[in-house]
């Protein structure tokens, strides 16, 4: 396992906010060399810390589209094939494992209202799965990823 320094740290801070931003940028907020940052981040995602950088689009751009989390309560020593079952949903973007009253959160995406009632629907006929609740997100306040 890699130690994360406190440059490391700022380093992904900075790259949270903006993935893109040029190595040469990040060198100057960080006050390290161009050289420096460059190893810092082959070293991060050669050891496995930084696992990829990804495209977040704005609320406005698919603003046709309805996301919600799913929770969703599974039977004793089922989870896993459940959580297969789901991931081979193209709707389905992110799946947790969680404490308390439910076993999974995922958070889907859908084009329409019908598609995620056809959605709930599959997922609650999924073998194993006992319940499910989903909750529409209206709007980000925040998101820091």
């Amino acid at each position: 396992m890699v130690s994360v320094t406190p440059k490391d740290q700022e380093l992904i801070s900075l790259l949270q906010v903006n993935a893109r931003e040029s190595v040469s940028a990040l060198a100057r907020k960080l006050g390290l060399s161009r050289t420096t940052v460059q190893d810092r981040l082959r070293r991060l995602e050669q050891s496995g810390v930084i696992v990829g950088y990804q495209l977040r689009l704005s609320d406005n751009t698919q603003q046709n589209g309805i996301r919600a989390f799913v929770t969703i309560r599974v039977e004793p020593k089922r989870a896993n094939e459940v959580a297969r079952a789901l991931l081979k949903m193209p709707q389905v973007q992110s799946l947790h494992s969680v404490s308390g009253k439910y076993d999974l959160v995922a958070l889907v995406r859908t084009s329409s209202a019908q598609d995620m009632d056809r959605l709930l629907d599959l997922a609650g006929l999924i073998p194993g799965v006992s319940g499910t609740e989903s909750a529409v997100i209206l709007s980000t306040k925040v998101d820091k990823r």
